[in-house]
């Protein structure tokens, strides 16, 4: 896991949202459980925001250099699957 969290110097921003009780954000709450220590530990100066609010369907962004933004929504998806979109995003910033 260590290797897929070491994001680029592209990467500005990574920024989650999410509801507190919902079981629709139950699988990203799980994620963050476990990849947030792994995922600061590796990129100790890149902000890795977490966004909570009622009702809120999970969705993950990330922010690029010159002000580019990409959004995954994480609403349905497995702790796996997940994992997998965060990967993608954090690649994207090559």
């Amino acid at each position: 896991m260590s290797g897929k969290y070491a994001f680029t110097k592209g990467l500005k921003e990574l920024r989650f949202h999410l509801c507190q009780t919902s079981e629709q954000s139950a699988a990203a709450r799980s994620f963050l459980v476990r990849a947030y220590p792994t995922m600061k530990n590796h990129n100790p100066h890149t902000p890795i925001m977490i966004r909570e609010a009622m009702g809120v369907e999970p969705k993950v962004y990330a922010r690029y250099e010159y002000g580019r933004e990409k959004m995954e929504p994480l609403k349905g998806l497995d702790d796996k699957a997940i994992e997998n979109k965060v990967t993608e995003l954090v690649k994207a910033a090559q």
